[in-house]
């Protein structure tokens, strides 16, 4: 297969039933003869007794110095490194694909032709962390218009800042127009579509969409239209046909994401790639499973779906069409599914029955 002369990967396992979906994918990849190179930096509970740190700063460089990085998921241990591969290297983009495949149990009587694309934006909105007690927003004397009340009076509670810049919209949003046109050249509609809470939110949710009009003038040959988000996650269940490239903030976007995939069959299905202007990490959407961590049951597919982003990032076009198709051919076959997915196969049954259509 055609790609680069070789790339390095980091590989961070994480927690929970995460590591099994990860071991399975390495060991699929690994049978397309590429020249990667996996690094295992020191990360999660097993660097504390070797380095003294769940991220110590021999896994940081490692990380840092690898094309990209795999990344399982975190219950605390590895948070860490997440943290770094976010917001350290402002991997500010993040692109969670939904596409029906023949085979994939979903909840919809005509799921076919679901093939869309979440943008969310991966750093700011409410993600910043800064939450406090309302007593101490005293000395700012925030009043409120809807009932004239100021907010340190409202009583015992808490806060939260929702931050939303010019500069973190615009490179999220023009990254979503970008892949819009990518897709265009592949056959998809070539439609972006900008959703925030307007109506409620005109200084923050409402710069969001503004920023998209602003950039959408940069692409004419995309089309471009702007939904308010309760109407538009109104859209995403009645109407995902119709859906191509949706760029979120970061709130709505973890949040509707999930509900996208599960329009397709679930979250053991969908993957995610995060990316920055010179850093990307790919991950599954779901968690770390660990109620049934150890059971070889947890479903790979996200992350060979990750995989799939990954080698597409990389260069390696011809392994990554190859990895997708082999995935959508065991679906269609339907012998080698997980629970989750109405079969009876283990972790690595279905890592194999894959393995062997990309043989």
């Amino acid at each position: 297969m055609t790609g680069p002369a070789g790339a390095t990967v980091a590989v961070v396992p994480g927690e929970g039933a995460a590591p099994e979906a990860v071991d399975a994918t390495l060991a699929v990849v690994d049978g397309l003869g590429l020249p990667l190179t996996w690094v295992h930096p020191p990360v999660g509970a097993g660097a504390v007794e070797s380095h003294g740190s769940a991220f110590p700063d021999a896994a940081r460089a490692e990380i840092d110095a690898a094309d990209a990085t795999l990344f399982g998921a975190t219950s605390g241990a590895s948070v860490g490194a997440l943290f770094h591969l976010r917001w350290g290297r402002q991997t500010y983009a993040n692109v969670r694909p939904t596409r029906f495949r023949p085979g994939f149990s979903s909840p919809l009587s005509h799921p076919d032709g679901i093939d869309l694309v979440i943008v969310r934006e991966n750093l700011e909105d409410l993600y910043l962390f800064l939450e406090g007690d309302l007593a101490d927003l005293a000395p700012l004397d925030l009043t409120s218009p809807t009932d004239g009340r100021r907010a340190h009076e409202m009583g015992p509670g808490r806060y939260a800042i929702k931050a939303i810049t010019e500069a973190g919209s615009e490179r999220v949003v023009r990254h979503g127009f970008e892949l819009a046109r990518r897709r265009k050249a592949r056959g998809c509609p070539g439609r972006v579509v900008v959703a925030a809470k307007t109506n409620m939110l005109p200084q923050t949710d409402g710069l969001f969409a503004r920023i998209g009009e602003q950039v959408a003038a940069d692409y004419p040959d995309v089309e471009h239209e702007t939904f308010i988000v309760d109407d538009f996650a109104h859209r995403l269940v009645a109407r995902p046909h119709e859906l191509d490239v949706v760029v979120l903030p970061n709130l709505y976007g973890d949040v509707l994401s999930d509900a996208a995939a599960a329009l397709a069959g679930g979250l053991g299905l969908a993957p995610s790639g995060c990316y920055g202007d010179d850093a990307a990490y790919f991950e599954s959407a779901h968690g770390t499973a660990d109620d049934i961590a150890g059971q070889g049951i947890v479903n790979p597919t996200a992350t060979m779906l990750s995989a799939v982003m990954l080698l597409e990032h990389l260069g390696f076009d011809d392994a990554a069409r190859a990895l997708d198709a082999a995935i959508s051919a065991v679906y269609a076959e339907g012998r080698h599914l997980t629970p989750d997915q109405g079969g009876t196969s283990t972790t690595a049954d279905l890592a194999a029955a894959v393995a062997a259509h990309v043989a």
